[in-house]
């Protein structure tokens, strides 16, 4: 992704950095929203393990990992810090589960749809000032779509296999929970297959579409 800005970019330096920091801010702001998210949703499910470690806030220092930050600026897949969360807290443990995993990629899309309302009544023209701010909340809008159609897709780690575990019945989930320790080679294979892209593309063009950017 990074390379791709610099070697594939306009061929304006300045544009493409300023295009860099502004991906930049808008993956610090998916990721913290998305993980702030779940850590909230544990903490009113009953589990304040996340509270107490400062999770609950979207300060970017309590949610950002620098090595997964810098995979996902170099490759296009990276990660946060996980929002730990005890079980054993949980009122239903499999459903609750679900929820706390379903609720980052619904927090990615409820800012994706209200930045896009406010996009559209940005000023456009030639103010550079407006410019700027316009691109970079199209960008952050982007960006919050990619992370949470992308973390819908149901492999372990991605919050997607949470939720499905959480809807199967109750036989099924065992089945499907044996799959778990192999979760991260099989996202490895989709990610440098390009099978996510392709999973990914239709559902953003229509995504997108709806919101009208």
């Amino acid at each position: 992704m990074l390379f791709n800005i610099f070697l594939n970019g306009s061929g304006n330096f300045l544009i493409d950095l300023l295009m860099f920091v502004f991906i930049l801010l808008a993956l610090t702001m998916a990721i913290s929203v998305h993980e702030c998210a779940h850590a909230y949703a544990a903490y009113k499910l009953g589990d304040a393990s996340a509270k107490y470690l400062g999770r609950i806030t979207l300060n970017p220092k309590a949610h950002i990992d620098t090595t997964g930050l810098l995979f996902l600026l170099i490759t296009g897949f990276g990660w946060g810090k996980p929002v730990p969360f005890n079980p054993m807290f949980l009122k239903n443990p499999r459903r609750d589960s679900a929820l706390i995993a379903l609720a980052g990629p619904v927090s990615n899309f409820i800012l994706a749809i209200i930045l896009a309302i406010i996009y559209k009544f940005l000023p456009s023209g030639e103010v550079l000032l407006f410019s700027l701010i316009k691109t970079l909340v199209f960008i952050v809008i982007q960006y919050n779509l990619v992370l949470g159609i992308f973390n819908l897709i149901p492999v372990e780690p991605l919050d997607g296999f949470k939720i499905v575990a959480g809807v199967l019945p109750h036989d099924l989930a065992i089945q499907w929970m044996q799959i778990r320790p192999y979760g991260l080679w099989i996202l490895l294979i989709l990610v440098f297959t390009g099978t996510t892209e392709k999973i990914m593309t239709p559902i953003f063009a229509v995504v997108s579409g709806l919101l009208g950017i």
